[in-house]
């Protein structure tokens, strides 16, 4: 398969960014390998396996903080 990369950044609430991880945790712990991910109005589907490799990364600066979380395999 050739390389494919979809980034969108947004502004938004601690709430939000809470419900977001949410989703993202239930496509993950469901019973398919398949994904379904959905993004304005762009629909991807692709296999998970079930052990993945996962990285946290937290930069903490002055007036601009960063935690990363990332999935590969």
């Amino acid at each position: 398969m050739d390389s494919f990369e979809v980034e969108k950044r947004d502004r938004v609430t601690r709430a939000e960014a809470a419900t977001r991880l949410r989703r993202i945790a239930n496509l993950l712990s469901g019973e398919d390998d398949e994904v379904e991910f959905e993004r304005d109005g762009l629909k991807l589907k692709f296999d998970v396996p079930e052990e993945l490799e996962m990285k946290v990364e937290i930069e903490l600066e002055d007036g601009d903080s960063e935690l990363e979380i990332e999935f590969r395999w």
